[in-house]
Order: C-alpha cells, then sequence, then structure tokens
C-alpha cells in the first residue's frame, strides 16, 4: 500500500512538474528529505524516484517558456569555483573509482540546488520550499520526539535508513537547522492552528534533538539557543522561554544519557571520541602531504597507515570540516569556508536593508532564521560528516534567492519615485499653448 501511495504521489508530480518546472524542485525536496521510499517495503523502496524527478524537471525546463536565469554573482561563482575543483581532486584522488562515484552524487545534488535558484524566483514559490522542507523533515523530527518521550529517553532517535540523516547525529543536526524554518513560519501565518501546529513541532523536534544522544547536537542546542537569543526581538521573554525549555529536556532526559554528555568532558577515556580524533589528525596529515587532499572516499586502512597515529583505528571524521580537508587538501577547505562566510555576509546585508521597513518584515525574519540554521550546521556540523548534504546547500540557494527577491523589493519603490520626479519636472516645463 505504501508502495502504491508513494508512486501515485510522484506521478502526479510528474505531471504537474510539466506544467510548472519549480514543483519538481518541491518534489525533490520532499522525495530528498523525507525519502517517503525508504519507508516502503516492496518496488518503492529501491526505486529511483529521485533520479525520474530529476529528468523530468529538466524535460519541463527545457519545454517551459519562461524566462529562467542563473544568478550568477560572487557567492555562486566561487561555488562553481569548489564543485570544479572537487572534480579536480577527483582526478588525484587515491581511489578514483571509489571518488568518481560519490563525486557523481555531488554534482546531482548540485543540480538540483543550482536548478532551485533559477526556478525559485518569487516569495511564493520559496515558502512553498521552505514548507516541503519542513514537513518532510518534520516528520522524522514529531516522530521522533514522540519516541522519546514515550520511552522516557531511554533510546537513540534514528532517521531513514539509507540517507544522510540516517544516523542519530546526522538527524539531529538536521532536524536543529529545520527548527529555525518552522519559527520563520510561524511568524508569517496568521492561522491559528498552523501556529499551534509549529510549536507542537519545535517543542518534539527539541525532545527528537536531546533524545538523538548526540554529544555534537547537544553543544549545537546549546550554540543556537544563545545565537538565538541574542537575534531576539525581546530578550527577556526569549530568555525565559530558552530557560524553561532547556530545564525541562534537562530533566527529563535519563541518568544514561547525562552520563554520555558528561563524557565530552572527558573525551581522553571515550573510544569513539578518540576515534575522532584519530580521523582528524590523519585528515591534517593527508592535506599537509598532499596539496589537492586524497579525494573522496580515501578513509581506509591504507590510507590510514600512511597518515593515521592510529592506524588501526580507521573511520570516517564525523567532521564537515576534517571532511574536506582530507578529501580536498587546504585549498579545498578554504573555498568550503569562503562560501559559507559569503553567505553569512550576504544575510546580514538583507537583516541590514530590511530592518525598518515593516513591509519587508518577513524578509527580516527568514534571514535571521537562516542564519540559525547556518549556526546548528557549522557547530553540529563540526562533529559528523554532512559536508555533501543537500540541506545546507539548499539554504545557501535560499540564502541567493532571498537576496535577489529583497533587491527587486528595494528597487520598485525608486524606481517609481525617480519616475514620478521625471514626469514632474516635464510637466512643469510644459506651457498651454496659447490660442
Amino acid at each position: 500500500m505504501r508502495d502504491i501511495l508513494v508512486t501515485l504521489i510522484c506521478i502526479v508530480g510528474w505531471i504537474y512538474t510539466l506544467k510548472r518546472p519549480y514543483f519538481g524542485v518541491l518534489l525533490w525536496s520532499w522525495l530528498s528529505y523525507m525519502s517517503p521510499h525508504r519507508l516502503c517495503y516492496g518496488f518503492a523502496l529501491n526505486a529511483p524516484l529521485a533520479q525520474v524527478t530529476a529528468l523530468v524537471l529538466l524535460t519541463s525546463m527545457l519545454l517551459s517558456k519562461e524566462t529562467k536565469k542563473f544568478p550568477l554573482n560572487g557567492l555562486t561563482s566561487i561555488w562553481i569555483v569548489f564543485i570544479l575543483f572537487m572534480g579536480i581532486t577527483t582526478l588525484f584522488a587515491y581511489f578514483p573509482p571509489e571518488a568518481a562515484l560519490q563525486y557523481k552524487q555531488v554534482i546531482k545534488i548540485q543540480l538540483i540546488v543550482f536548478l532551485t535558484m533559477m526556478l525559485i524566483t518569487d516569495m511564493d514559490k520559496l515558502n512553498k520550499l521552505i514548507w516541503a522542507i519542513v514537513l518532510s523533515i518534520g516528520y522524522y523530527s514529531v516522530k521522533g520526539g514522540l519516541f522519546t518521550l514515550l520511552t522516557g529517553g531511554g533510546f537513540k532517535v534514528w532517521g531513514p535508513s539509507g540517507t544522510y540523516i540516517e544516523d542519530n547525529n546526522g538527524l539531529a543536526v538536521a532536524v536543529l537547522m529545520v527548527i529555525p524554518l518552522m519559527v520563520y513560519l510561524i511568524q508569517i501565518n496568521d492561522k491559528k492552528w498552523i501556529k499551534q501546529g509549529l510549536i507542537m513541532a519545535i517543542v518534539f523536534s527539541l525532545f527528537t534533538v536531546v533524545g538523538s544522544q548526540s554529544r555534537g547536537a547537544f553543544l549545537a542546542i546549546m550554540a543556537v539557543g544563545a545565537f538565538y537569543w541574542t537575534k531576539s526581538n525581546s530578550k527577556v521573554v526569549s530568555g525565559v522561554l530558552i530557560a524553561i525549555l532547556a530545564i525541562s529536556l534537562f530533566t527529563f532526559m535519563p541518568e544514561s544519557w547525562h552520563q554520555r554528555m558528561g563524557s565530552i568532558e572527558n573525551y581522553q577515556e571515550d573510544g569513539s571520541a578518540m576515534g575522532r580524533i584519530n580521523a582528524w589528525k590523519y585528515a591534517f596529515n593527508a592535506a599537509n602531504d598532499n596539496l589537492l587532499g586524497v579525494g573522496f572516499e580515501s578513509w581506509s586502512p591504507q590510507t590510514f597507515a600512511l597518515y593515521a597515529p592510529n592506524p588501526n583505528d580507521v573511520h570516517a571524521a564525523h567532521s564537515i570540516y576534517f571532511t574536506i580537508l582530507a578529501d580536498h587538501g587546504w585549498i579545498g577547505l578554504f573555498i568550503y569556508l569562503l562560501i559559507y562566510f559569503m553567505a553569512w555576509r550576504k544575510l546580514g546585508g538583507i537583516i541590514k536593508q530590511t530592518a525598518k521597513n515593516e513591509e519587508l518584515k518577513q524578509f527580516h525574519s527568514l534571514a535571521k532564521m537562516l542564519q540559525v540554521g547556518f549556526i546548528a550546521y557549522l557547530v553540529g556540523g563540526a562533529f559528523l560528516s554532512l559536508s555533501y548534504f543537500d540541506l545546507p546547500w539548499h539554504l545557501i540557494s535560499i540564502v541567493i534567492i532571498l537576496e535577489s527577491i529583497v533587491a527587486t523589493k528595494l528597487a520598485v519603490p525608486i524606481k517609481i519615485k525617480s519616475l514620478n520626479r521625471q514626469v514632474l519636472n516635464q510637466a512643469t516645463r510644459v506651457r498651454p499653448r496659447e490660442y
């Protein structure tokens, strides 16, 4: 039954995509973030639904007469450079076949994200994309929160199998990135039942984060809370709410959770933590010895024997920064960080431009919440391997789309004012005819 339902939804979505290309971005986001086919047990489980969606989307774009323009600017230029640079490092990878497969997967993700910037051209479409992301990941955050409450926090919360957010760490950080988008949707909606539903979703999502028992997510949630408080308009109210939520979550979780979070201070005694540090040192040494890094999928006994302090403890870095460092060297890491720095600067500019304009309030709110989402990713990502995950790249594309929309909104009054002044000047120069 699930297989039939998911397939029918996709078929209807493909038909809509042929009429409205941007709908393909929404459908692909649902398939990518919720991965409903991974909840099936029959033919849909491994069906290439996302690939078919991408093909239908590309076909629709070719057939559509709508104007499609790629937003080429400083950020997207550096972004393209990073994608090309990953291609170069793939050519010189230690394991070329495996690296090529991973690069192919990365290119597929980047292609859809780039199409997003071309097709999502107004605020209505952008809000629909945000809803698609929130509902997709929100399904697991609400479900995970209920599971944590019903089990007393005694078990870890996991994401859908075969996805980037399968493990507890990835799911927790993805949920933390989506919570600010939920806050944004609360702020722009007038319907009471939507607001109440989103508030409940946020509460369940927070329980999912702590229920994941991820130490990286624990540090990220503290960073998110602190940053959100600094950005809030009412620091007293937000401070009290954050304190109440923190105390509630802290007291609810069992002793096993407290012991695990407490192990952050005594990481030398934790085998998992020391394994990560060993992988980080491997990445550092590999980057120092190879200008272009060692390429995708390098984490193996052969390479660890060359660069790791403990060659027998082989596993991934569990860090977005050290993953990029090992894969693409110091140059790749610099470009990667530059992309996020430029995105952050753009958000800062949007926040300043829209701060005192009531008509641009929703843009101001979205920009602030995107910054909170980036804090969740950049802090939580320091402890997990999500460098190539779709969501952070999608958030960067939303930044670029938002900047374009805001620029258009700000330009309209200026043009009208200039036009009126020009007409007025012409009118004063026209003299009535004398008869």
